[in-house]
């Protein structure tokens, strides 16, 4: 089963509730998404770290309903 957009959305704006976030349906499938989100949460944090908790944030479900997930994270300014 693919994740909805909503279901998506859910999950990240849990976790990064200040955030602005624009997600974008690669294939037309709700399967392979990209994720562009801009986080105060991010300040001074690597990329490798930002995409890890964003990864926290779906909760176990990449790999799973959530099949692939392309990332752009910042933070703000």
């Amino acid at each position: 089963m693919a994740m909805t957009r909503e279901t998506l959305e859910g999950f990240l704006k849990d976790a990064f509730p200040d955030a602005e976030i624009t997600l974008t349906d690669l294939a037309g499938d709700n399967d392979h998404w990209q994720a562009e989100i801009i986080s105060a949460q991010f300040n001074g944090v690597p990329r490798v770290k930002q995409h890890q908790m964003v990864y926290a944030a779906l909760k176990g479900k990449m790999g799973g309903e959530l099949h692939a997930l392309a990332l752009k994270t910042s933070a703000p300014g």
